[in-house]
């Protein structure tokens, strides 16, 4: 009787652990999508997790606070990399506000507040007047906006961001591109807390390639 209780014991004990294997692990095509050529990285020698998004994009905002959250915690050889997607329009001038504001040293300061102006406060910020306006509180004058805006360095990284969105293969925001390799699609996850999670995973399959 004792070895029966064992017995049962131990096939209980193995079917949890297959349960929670299963439960941790992501299939491709189901969950993620591996990229035909694998996208340029910022650092090669860290794992990238890039988001793609729009400042005007309604679930882009929702999943702000969680990413911005998640990307404070990540470990020393992860890099996290937020790129605009440039599909034209207003996609491309949000985009070239992004790089405007990291260019002037405010995008640390403001990108939350952008999402807000537009989302919260329907402003949105689709002239150079308006952002102008809107960064004069941070201490950023018209004229270092403007020159800022048009300068060569700012031109030259809207290019390799609309490279990049081409690479990434996209038809969607926000998504998440792991080490240039995987695409992670809201629809696939479900939920942005799953998108995290199929991250998580796929960053450390990257890691045990890495040290494999």
């Amino acid at each position: 009787m004792r070895v029966l209780f064992s017995v049962a014991l131990i096939w209980l004990l193995g079917s949890f652990a297959l349960a929670q294997a299963q439960e941790t692990t992501y299939q491709e095509g189901v969950h993620y999508v591996v990229l035909p050529t694998p996208a340029p990285t910022q650092d090669p020698d860290k794992i990238e997790v890039a988001e793609l998004f729009w400042y005007g994009c309604s679930h882009c905002y929702a999943f702000q606070p969680t990413i911005d959250a998640w990307s404070k915690t990540l470990p020393e050889d992860v890099n996290f990399r937020p790129v605009p997607a440039m599909f034209g329009g207003a996609w491309n001038t949000h985009g070239q506000l992004f790089y405007t504001l990291d260019s002037l040293g405010k995008l640390e300061e403001t990108h939350n507040a952008v999402f807000n102006a537009i989302h919260r406060e329907k402003n949105p910020l689709q002239n150079t007047e308006a952002m102008a306006e809107f960064l004069a509180p941070y201490g950023v004058s018209s004229e270092e906006f403007e020159r800022a805006w048009s300068s060569f360095g700012v031109k030259s990284r809207l290019d390799q961001a609309g490279r990049l969105a081409r690479d990434y293969r996209a038809t969607g925001v926000p998504c998440l591109i792991v080490n240039g390799k995987y695409r992670i699609e809201g629809r696939m996850a479900g939920t942005f807390e799953n998108m995290l999670k199929i991250a998580e995973y796929l960053v450390e399959q990257e890691r045990q390639a890495k040290q494999g």
